[in-house]
């Protein structure tokens, strides 16, 4: 039995599974994760991109912050990918409880998905910093400068910069599925950043199954580990 055979057999044989995703579940959409050769960390700019999307930077240098922001973080013309559907399929199925994403892109609501824990925010959402009301991407695509809202006070993105602490309610709320799951899927993500990646310590069950192009710290604990894109695994997966 090969290595998609074992998880198509784990997934057909459970109703409660938690899907724990990151950046390599939507590169397949053209989307660049942070660490891979290609990735924000391995390209130049002025300053380093932890720093240009930290909280002391969106407030000390708000300007740039926003360039940054338009530049490299919306990418409003990705379409999910085979990993997506497939997500929202299961969950139609009744087989997937939840999906807790380190993204910020949408992909998983684009595609289907209803139950959705965003770890780190979302660039679909965008907040005035004096009256709380609500603007879309496209908005802050087509400001310059720092985007204002009509009553005068700074547009802020709806999503966790560097330095920020995560929502508490989603956390909790990521712990108690990842603890209740039969199945943990963990897929495209490194495991190095926390305390998301800490999540994974939640869960209690023995079939553990880590989807990633590159090796991680976590690989020794995987019940079943596959090497390759999360899009082409869960794309050869079939629901009954």
């Amino acid at each position: 039995m090969n290595q998609i055979e074992q998880l198509q057999k784990i997934i057909a044989n459970t109703d409660n599974i938690v899907f724990f995703g990151g950046a390599g579940v939507s590169t397949e959409s053209g989307i660049p994760d942070f660490r891979s050769v290609d990735g924000l960390y391995n390209q130049h700019y002025q300053y380093p991109p932890e720093v240009m999307l930290s909280h002391t930077f969106y407030v000390e240098h708000t300007a740039e912050f926003f360039d940054f922001y338009r530049d490299k973080m919306i990418f409003s013309k990705a379409k999910p990918n085979k990993a997506h559907y497939k997500l929202a399929e299961l969950e139609q199925a009744g087989k997937l409880k939840a999906v807790i994403t380190q993204n910020i892109d949408g992909l998983h609501q684009m595609a289907g998905s209803k139950t959705v824990l965003e770890l780190h925010g979302s660039v679909k959402r965008n907040y005035c910093r004096r009256c709380h009301a609500f603007f879309d991407e496209k908005f802050i695509l087509q400001s310059s400068g720092i985007p204002t809202c009509s009553c005068g006070g700074e547009v802020k993105p709806d999503v966790v910069l560097y330095e920020e602490g995560l929502d508490w309610d989603t956390m909790q709320r990521a712990r108690s599925f990842i603890a209740k799951a039969d199945v943990l899927i963990v897929a495209g993500t490194s495991l190095v950043v926390y305390p998301a990646a800490g999540l994974i310590d939640y869960y209690r069950g023995n079939n553990l199954t880590l989807i990633n192009r590159a090796s991680t710290a976590t690989d020794a604990r995987a019940n079943l580990l596959i090497q390759a894109s999360v899009g082409e695994v869960l794309g050869q997966i079939s629901i009954e």
